[in-house]
């Protein structure tokens, strides 16, 4: 198949995977009982009109791209063939993607990252993804709100029982009518001055992100 047949780049069986998953997590998903804790931080959020960066590790990305869906999302998706899968699946969902990472593309998607912020829009970030180390905090999201004056959003999901796939992230995906508790912290800023000073204070957000997935019942 040519390129110009072809124009997603994707070979004729990721394109049917993305489909059939797609589908599959539509039916799952409509069976899932979401519980929300902390819902406020999300509406002051809103109310204000302030711009904001959702903030959640990559192993829980499946129950919160669902939870958020159709909501106008900008999302940050590596530019690696699995992102390239994930990045599908989120544009079914409703969401907008800005591409790369901290290893590829990275320059330009913080620039993308600013500008949506900039904009007044929402964004998304795995600050672990994506390839790990999982929970360790990579410091583009601070970056990127040190120079929007955007706040974080920590975000965490957890199931009542599910599906762990043997990746580095432990992937989570729920099980039908699994109960999905979604939890958000309290949205914070980065206190630094500039954005290289801005990576001194991921050990702040890993501490938020761990309360936050404590509250959510992880």
């Amino acid at each position: 198949m040519t390129a110009a047949a072809n124009p997603t780049g994707l070979a004729l069986k990721d394109r049917a995977a993305i489909a059939a998953g797609s589908a599959a997590l539509r039916s799952l998903a409509h069976s899932w009982r979401f519980e929300v804790k902390n819902a406020v931080a999300l509406e002051s959020l809103r109310e204000q009109r302030s711009p904001f960066i959702f903030s959640l590790w990559h192993g829980q990305m499946l129950p919160l791209l669902w939870h958020h869906r159709n909501q106008g999302v900008a999302v940050l998706i590596s530019e690696h063939r699995d992102g390239e899968l994930i990045a599908r699946l989120a544009t079914s969902l409703g969401y907008r993607l800005v591409r790369g990472s901290s290893t590829r593309g990275g320059e330009r998607a913080l620039l993308s990252l600013v500008r949506e912020l900039n904009e007044g829009n929402e964004v998304a970030v795995t600050p672990d993804g994506p390839r790990g180390p999982a929970f360790k905090y990579a410091a583009g999201a601070l970056v990127a709100a040190q120079r929007s004056g955007a706040a974080i959003l920590p975000i965490a999901a957890h199931a009542s029982s599910a599906w762990r796939l043997g990746s580095w992230d432990r992937f989570l995906i729920p099980k039908p009518f699994a109960r999905v508790t979604i939890a958000y912290g309290p949205p914070a800023h980065v206190e630094a001055a500039t954005a290289r000073a801005a990576a001194d204070e991921t050990g702040r957000f890993e501490m938020l992100m761990s309360a936050t997935t404590r509250a959510a019942g992880g």
